[in-house]
């Protein structure tokens, strides 16, 4: 094995173009920790807004002035290359996914060291590329849905932003549950969800789901950014209104509000935090690896580099 190692890496707050490649030692695994030759990273709405520093909160996270981790890149998928003194689920030559997160980040790189309970094993049904795809898009989808309890056949679930990646998930994953699926979305991905198995489509730019009259017993927002008291006129009493991302205001006010869990026929209103979890993602994994849920992959590229700039302008436009 090489003694050093490329990387994307990120040093100051701004566009795309603060990346810069670099030639880095290879790191070496902690005790709990595992050495990763990565395959695979996907890029996450998080990595942009960590180069960005933008909304500002995010600085309150990281830090005022500079990104907190040099490499990002939380979702990978690759193989165990050596292992610290105190792990026992995993071994050199493993092929493996997770979501690192919850450890420093570093998956845009060809290596990085990561804690064993933050990763799987992948399973041999799902290619590298599809491996990398799930871990926060797909959990995010996972526990949103779950948020309060198990949907139950025939409930009406309406997904906000059904386009993306947490969307793909979503919807699939709320059919497999029996629910009626209505996604919201652009026109220009209608098919597309369509194929997914949405029963109705709903145009953002042309209409407006909050006024529509309709009820459901489920709303997962990846885009919210409207007044509160307007989700909660779209909810049947005891449904759920669930936020997986959105402005920095409606944010906010729906982690402040939860006196709203108690009133107005008990419609409840929440926000998703993001937490990796072993559990959940082998159970996903699982689920696509059979087959019963398609990874939706738009592109792939050689160059992390390449891939970031094309997600980012995606993200700008």
């Amino acid at each position: 094995m090489t003694k050093s190692m490329k990387a994307i890496v990120c040093r100051k707050f701004g566009s795309a173009d603060v990346l810069k490649l670099e030639e880095l030692p290879i790191p070496a695994p902690g005790p709990d920790e595992v050495l990763i030759k990565v395959k695979y990273a996907s890029v996450n709405s998080w990595d942009w807004d960590w180069i960005r520093g933008k909304p500002f909160i995010v600085r309150l996270f990281t830090s005022p002035f500079r990104p907190l981790h040099k490499i990002l890149g939380a979702d990978i998928s690759g193989t165990v290359e050596s292992i610290g003194t105190n792990v026992i689920s995993l071994k050199p030559g493993d092929a493996i996914m997770g979501d690192i997160s919850g450890c420093h980040w570093g998956g845009f790189a060809e290596y990085v060291t990561a804690s064993e309970t933050a990763l799987i094993q992948k399973p041999e049904n799902l290619s590298f590329a599809e491996a990398a795809a799930i871990p926060q898009a797909g959990i995010l989808a996972w526990q949103g849905l779950h948020q309060y309890g198990p949907i139950q056949p025939g409930q009406k679930v309406l997904i906000n932003g059904s386009g993306g990646g947490v969307g793909s998930f979503a919807i699939q994953l709320a059919k497999m549950f029996g629910a009626e699926v209505t996604a919201v979305d652009s026109a220009d991905k209608f098919e597309f969800m369509r194929k997914l198995g949405a029963n109705y489509l709903i145009d953002y730019n042309k209409n407006d789901y909050t006024k529509s009259g309709k009820l459901y017993d489920l709303i997962l927002d990846v885009n919210a950014n409207r007044p509160l008291s307007q989700y909660k006129k779209c909810l049947n009493p005891g449904a759920g209104f669930v936020i997986v991302g959105g402005s920095m205001k409606t944010i906010l006010r729906t982690a402040l509000s939860g006196m709203f869990s108690k009133k107005n026929n008990n419609k409840k209103l929440s926000l998703l935090i993001h937490k990796p979890n072993q559990i959940d993602l082998q159970a996903l994994s699982s689920l696509c690896a059979e087959g019963k849920i398609k990874v939706m992959i738009d592109k792939e590229f050689h160059s992390v580099k390449l891939l970031m700039r094309f997600s980012f302008w995606e993200m700008e436009k």
